[in-house]
């Protein structure tokens, strides 16, 4: 896989497998703040930050969502990158539907944008992306805490009076984050990019005993932390809406559909039909992602037409207590 290595970009220089054939992903690297109140390096203001994303990336994805649900998008600027990831990396491309330039540093290739922040840097180039403008850096480009810091720093300035980190569930939201990140939410890449038979088989099975229980917990509560809607809601949704376009057949993780499951499938409906969030799905950028730029899985590159999925139509969610906050309703 491609990467920067001392700030030069560099071709087939990172393994996306370990010796067993099984799929590793690379920790993230910029892991600053932003925090409300005065004193902060990184200060919440608006207008200050600009987000890069792909539309088609799950772990970017869950960003926009917590931006849109605050009401962040007169606070927060973002930059959108062409789904289709050549040998070049994350490109901009403005002439194409869905895409953006980078109207921050007028960069080409998102590259571009991590050597500004850091010359020398080493690693792969991945979305999100926390840009500060004033201090003209990079603040963080790990997906949870981008997300995290979208639904607490931003209070003061955000459109909607609204917490999906609530002090009471905490604890169990952080628990749920990590009890789903393994199973699922890389569940799906360590099917998809596994080299082994056996490195898949583990990946699937983990993959499906743990839609599998999920779908048991969301019989009897509304989300996945009980009646409150939070983060954790955010990154199941992120996987679960892009699994039957793309993981269960690019991935080959079609034991079940999430159609399949009565309770997953009203859940993510419920979820789709929040304000805003219907907008931050772009199943055309998603689709051409990964069916173009996965050469290695799809060779001919032939994007499928299906399966039509109406996100849209009526959910059952209603029969079970709790529910979104008012000013989401």
């Amino acid at each position: 896989m491609n990467m920067l290595v001392d700030g030069e970009w560099k071709r087939d220089a990172y393994e996306t497998t370990n010796d067993e054939g099984a799929f590793q992903r690379q920790k993230t690297t910029f892991r600053e703040w932003v925090e409300a109140g005065e004193g902060s390096e990184f200060p919440a203001e608006s207008g200050r930050y600009h987000l890069y994303v792909s539309y088609a990336c799950p772990w970017a994805h869950r960003t926009l969502v917590t931006r849109a649900l605050k009401g962040l998008e007169d606070e927060i600027s973002v930059s959108v990158v062409d789904p289709y990831r050549r040998n070049d990396g994350w490109e901009f491309s403005p002439d194409k539907p869905g895409c953006t330039a980078d109207a921050v540093t007028g960069a080409d290739y998102l590259r571009e944008v991590y050597v500004e922040a850091d010359p020398e840097f080493t690693g792969r180039v991945t979305v999100p992306v926390l840009w500060d403008k004033e201090r003209e850096t990079v603040v963080n480009n790990e997906s949870e805490e981008v997300m995290r810091m979208f639904d607490t720093a931003f209070d003061g300035i955000a459109e909607r009076d609204v917490t999906f980190y609530p002090e009471e569930y905490r604890d169990e939201v952080d628990d749920t984050i990590d009890a789903i990140y393994e199973p699922i939410n890389n569940g799906v890449y360590r099917a998809g990019f596994a080299e082994t038979q056996a490195a898949y088989e583990e990946a699937v099975t983990d993959l499906f005993d743990a839609l599998d229980r999920w779908e048991g917990v969301l019989a009897d509560k509304r989300y996945l932390c009980g009646p409150a809607l939070t983060e954790a809601d955010f990154c199941m949704f992120t996987t679960l809406v892009r699994f039957d376009a793309v993981y269960a057949t690019h991935f080959k993780c079609n034991v079940r559909r999430v159609v399949d499951y009565p309770n997953l499938w009203n859940y993510l409906k419920e979820l789709y039909q929040l304000p805003g969030v219907a907008e931050t799905v772009r199943m055309d950028h998603i689709k051409e992602h990964y069916y173009r730029s996965h050469g290695d899985i799809n060779p001919k590159r032939i994007v499928p037409k299906g399966p039509e999925l109406d996100f849209g139509e009526e959910h059952d969610r209603e029969r079970l207590p709790g529910g979104p906050p008012e000013e989401l309703r």
